[in-house]
């Protein structure tokens, strides 16, 4: 009764209230509080019990010092200890509980402080090889201890950022009415292809024809799959892991990364699709500057370029859009200052150094780029008029550069099969996707 007057809206339940309902209490079922939440609700004067894992401890003559964290906040809380003896048994990284007296802190990087009574370790941890230190470290240090990196102020900040763009990023689509889909990860497609796929094979001793009797690789992305839904539904959207056998090993090249897709049906205009990923992309930053304001401004800090690009994507001024072919003439025009490694052309794709250009120096900040020509993109896109080009965009941004990208996706059958048969794919792969033009299709895109 409860879940069903959820679903249908009938009752709107606060966090709390749902909650409540469902373990008949506001705390998470049991579980020890979070130090957010100890932070944030917890009363001055109070008794608390803490646990987390110990970040720094400082011993003086008649009182001691430590940080406790414990993933849910950047700085952890401060435990103050009058008697140094029951400290004497903490060492950096290990895991405690801890009891004490809540109390407001007169420090100006943390609003509460716990005044401790007593101290039980939970998890000891040697001192001696212990690799994480109170000071900042190196992502490229981090990456040599990544069992432990998620204990970091960094990866632990990036973590609950990601975290939370999901939350906005879901909360975006489901505002819009879009419907969540689980694309497969295991496919004999190559949406985008290239043939640049990690290929599934079976153990030597089985069938030699493959596990599944034929060639399987991992998604490089669900955007195929997500088109059979816009045959039903008007608005879906995956955000599911994807996979890339480029073998340049670059800052700007992922082998395993997360991807949010979207397609809506019933779409005939690139310029619908540029105004729902331009509120997607502000909303999702409102989003993490209002909810995840102490993790944003830790990366924030002494980064100038950061603070206006977060400026600039939150604006609600309207995004630059140009086509390709303006911007080619832009970067043409300009090569004698910017003496470019690769000279602009026509018909040939956007180099970084021209992507950066255009959003860092020209534009300055967030930037359309649409309407590709025909040659440098994949068969599913849809022709334009020209005869050139293909109803397509980028989205440029500072520092990344390319965003996002996404396009109308080409509805007619015949057009589409002759496509598909040209480029020589293994005959009938995609007669399923071919197919979807014959029973009601729709002009659409994602």
């Amino acid at each position: 009764m409860f879940l069903r007057g959820v679903l249908s809206g009938k009752r709107r339940l606060s966090t709390q209230q749902f909650t409540r309902n469902l373990c008949g209490s506001t705390k998470p079922c049991g579980l020890p509080p979070t130090l957010k939440s100890v932070i944030s609700s917890g009363v001055s004067g109070s008794e608390v019990q803490i646990t987390g894992w110990v970040r720094s401890v400082r011993l003086q003559k008649r009182i001691a010092f430590a940080e406790v964290a414990d993933g849910s906040t950047v700085r952890g809380i401060q435990v103050i200890m009058d008697d140094p003896q029951i400290a004497s048994s903490l060492t950096t990284g290990s895991s405690v509980e801890i009891t004490g007296k809540l109390a407001d802190s007169p420090g100006r990087e943390q609003s509460k402080e716990v005044q401790a009574t007593s101290i039980r370790v939970i998890g000891p941890s040697d001192p001696g090889s212990y690799p994480l230190q109170k000071k900042r470290h190196s992502l490229e240090f981090l990456r040599e201890i990544g069992h432990l990196r998620p204990r970091s102020q960094t990866i632990s900040a990036i973590t609950r950022l990601r975290d939370s763009a999901e939350m906005a990023l879901h909360a975006f689509f489901h505002k819009n009415e879009f419907v969540r889909i689980h694309t497969p990860t295991l496919t004999s497609n190559d949406c985008e292809g290239g043939g640049e796929t990690f290929n599934v094979t079976a153990p030597a001793n089985e069938n030699p024809g493959g596990f599944f009797g034929r060639k399987v690789n991992l998604t490089v992305s669900g955007q195929l799959h997500l088109e059979v839904f816009t045959g039903a539904f008007k608005r879906v959207y995956t955000l599911n892991p994807a996979f890339r056998a480029e073998p340049s090993q670059t800052g700007r090249h992922l082998s395993e990364f997360w991807m949010v897709e979207g397609e809506c049906a019933f779409v005939d205009k690139v310029s619908t699709l540029l105004d729902v990923e331009e509120e997607m992309v502000r909303s999702t930053t409102q989003y993490l500057s209002k909810n995840a304001a102490s993790d944003l401004d830790f990366f924030l800090k002494n980064n100038e370029k950061l603070t206006q690009l977060i400026k600039r994507l939150t604006s609600p001024e309207q995004y630059a859009r140009i086509s390709y072919t303006d911007a080619i003439n832009i970067l043409q025009q300009a090569d004698a200052r910017a003496k470019f490694v690769y000279k602009p052309q026509w018909g040939h794709g956007l180099q970084s150094e021209h992507e950066r250009y255009l959003a860092t120096t020209h534009f300055n900040g967030p930037v359309f780029v649409t309407d590709y020509p025909a040659a440098i993109k994949p068969f599913y896109m849809l022709p334009n008029p020209d005869g050139r080009t293909v109803a397509c965009m980028d989205l440029l941004v500072p520092g990344p550069c390319e965003l996002l990208g996404g396009s109308l996706r080409d509805h007619d059958y015949e057009r589409l099969k002759g496509r598909v048969e040209s480029l020589g794919y293994e005959d009938g792969s995609l007669d399923w996707y071919v197919n979807l033009r014959k029973f009601g299709t729709t002009p659409h895109g994602g």
